[in-house]
Formats: structure tokens, C-alpha cells, sequence
């Protein structure tokens, strides 16, 4: 299993709620997709409260990141690997 902390990213959102996630998400970015608790991204698994939305911004895409005991953050990192994939994988919202 991967480790987001080996990664740049930036975080948008600290110790927030999945709802806070996603109406961020959905009232900031123009396309953004809805993916199942499981989804894997970035080598790890991202869970939560469904649905959840990942966003994607040029070669970015933000998503929300739960750490046990640390909560969930909205982090954004640049992978266009990443950003393929939702693409082709992920239930397109808007």
C-alpha cells in the first residue's frame, strides 16, 4: 500500500466532514466524479460516507483523504495518471 505522505500535495480542507468535502468540491471545481468507499487512488484506498466526489483540475485532482486517528482532509496533488483514470473510471457528476 502507497503512503500520501511521500507525495506533494496540498491540503484544502483539515479535519472536515465528507459533506463538507463534497459541497466544496462541488461548489469549487466544474468537473468533478463520484467514486464507491474503496475506490483506490494514489496506490491507497480512499473511504468514506458515499457519495464521494473527486475533482479534477487540469493535471490535479482533489479528493478527499481520511488518516485514522487524524481525521479526513480535502488534499489536491498533481498526478495526470490520476486524473485518466477518474476520467475513465469514475461516475462523471458534473
Amino acid at each position: 500500500m502507497g503512503c500520501i505522505e511521500q507525495l506533494k500535495y496540498e491540503i484544502l480542507l483539515s479535519k472536515a466532514r465528507f459533506k463538507e468535502c463534497s459541497t466544496f468540491i462541488s461548489s469549487n471545481y466544474d468537473e468533478y466524479y463520484q467514486v464507491q468507499p474503496g475506490y483506490r487512488m494514489m496506490n491507497v484506498f480512499i473511504i468514506g460516507v458515499p457519495p464521494i466526489y473527486v475533482a479534477v483540475d487540469g493535471d490535479n485532482i482533489i479528493f478527499p483523504y481520511t488518516k485514522p486517528c487524524h481525521g479526513t482532509f480535502l488534499l489536491t496533488i498533481e498526478s495526470p495518471e490520476e486524473v485518466e483514470k477518474i476520467k475513465t473510471t469514475g461516475e462523471l457528476v458534473k
